[in-house]
């Protein structure tokens, strides 16, 4: 598995079926981002082994302080272009899609630079 998109794609994935209903199933992860089942074992594999993710003896996959920081990282990265796409006048579902890919390339400098803009477009309404 690739680090970048890939593994965070894992990573939003698992952080959002976990506010969900607790934990995460590797069907599930399988289901949202539309792997096969052998894919997502290779990757909760390696997610495990880089200390993101946490697995119980019932297959309940659940975030570890690292892991959650860097999700929800990853998932603010994603609300913030999605914001800003339709604060620019895109179609919400347009800026949704399109957020999922800009969000794994965006630089951290450029993703505060956009939280500065939008934080005073709203303040200024």
């Amino acid at each position: 598995m690739q680090y970048s998109e890939s593994q965070e794609m894992y990573l939003e994935t698992i952080l959002l079926l976990e506010n969900q209903r607790g934990y995460a199933r590797r069907v599930e992860i399988a289901e949202e981002l539309g792997f096969s089942k052998p894919s997502v074992t290779c990757a909760i594999r390696l997610l495990k082994d880089k200390g993101y993710i946490i697995e119980n003896e019932r297959n309940h996959i659940r975030l570890t302080s690292k892991g959650r920081s860097k999700a929800a990282s990853i998932y603010e990265r994603h609300h913030l272009i999605t914001r800003l796409l339709i604060h620019m006048g895109a179609d919400p579902v347009v800026a949704e899609e399109n957020a999922c890919r800009i969000e794994h390339v965006i630089s951290a400098v450029l993703t505060d630079t956009i939280r500065k803009f939008m934080d005073e477009a709203i303040a200024f309404g």
